[in-house]
């Protein structure tokens, strides 16, 4: 399956959804309030967990297709306290990300967490990666601004297909009946998650499925994805047919 978005566009939205993540970070209250989306972080801890995670992947991106696990940056400052330092802190961890990107190319392979998946182990698969994980944290830190605005269409409607090539699929057995959850964005997409005791794929659907799915959700793709990523509950969402596969799919684990 083709990204929707190429590689350019990847780092493109990177910088920008960092930008905003960074002005949410500059209009909030202070550091030491509680991320309402993340209550067990503060927005420093925040700020932290998304600085040091860009520079472990720089580093990862830049120890080269041969690594084995997930590589640790080597002489990283440590984040300031003060907001504005940790600002300027927060934009130099994704300038790094983005320089090794750019200096990888989107085909060189690269250690990632996600082998048993559809999501190849290259450098562009981690691009897409990022991108979604900065958005989704983009959108904790302007609830805690208390102005959260909408994922961009562009962006969230990639993200709902790199959460179930990711997220969704497997070689691991699903534990229960087979089962078929489709997902509808009103901006005209749709996919498909397959699971079955071979496992789990997903796929975007391009002519409507002779079979019908157990259960579907319905929504804008912003809402899809932070329905996807526990931010919004599902039933913010349109749902259909047998509502209990979802709550599996949220208790399932793969890897347990």
């Amino acid at each position: 399956m083709h990204n929707t978005l190429d590689f350019a566009d990847l780092l493109r939205l990177i910088d920008e959804r960092s930008a905003a993540f960074r002005a949410a970070v500059a209009a909030a209250p202070g550091l030491d309030v509680r991320v309402p989306t993340c209550p067990e972080w503060t927005l420093a801890d925040l700020v932290r967990h998304l600085g040091e995670g860009r520079r472990a992947w720089a580093a990862t991106i830049a120890a080269g297709p041969d690594a084995t696990a997930k590589a640790a940056p080597q002489d990283a400052p440590a984040p300031p306290q003060e907001r504005e330092a940790l600002l300027a802190w927060s934009a130099a961890a994704t300038r790094e990300l983005l320089d090794a990107l750019r200096e990888a190319g989107p085909d060189r392979g690269c250690w990632a967490w996600w082998g048993k998946s559809q999501t190849p182990l290259t450098c562009g698969a981690v691009a897409r990666r990022q991108l979604h994980e900065i958005a989704v944290h983009t959108y904790d830190a302007q609830v805690t601004a208390n102005a959260p605005q909408p994922v961009p269409d562009e962006v969230a409607l990639d993200g709902v297909e790199e959460f179930l090539l990711t997220f969704c699929t497997t070689t691991v057995a699903w534990p229960h009946e087979p089962a078929a959850a489709d997902y509808h964005a009103t901006e005209g997409r749709s996919w498909r998650n397959w699971l079955s005791a071979d496992g789990a794929g997903a796929a975007r659907l391009t002519a409507p499925e002779e079979d019908a799915a157990t259960a579907s959700a319905r929504g804008t793709a912003g809402e899809l994805l932070l329905a996807l990523y526990g931010r919004i509950p599902l039933d913010f969402l349109e749902l259909d047919g047998d509502r209990r596969l979802f709550d599996q799919l949220v208790d399932w684990d793969p890897e347990r």
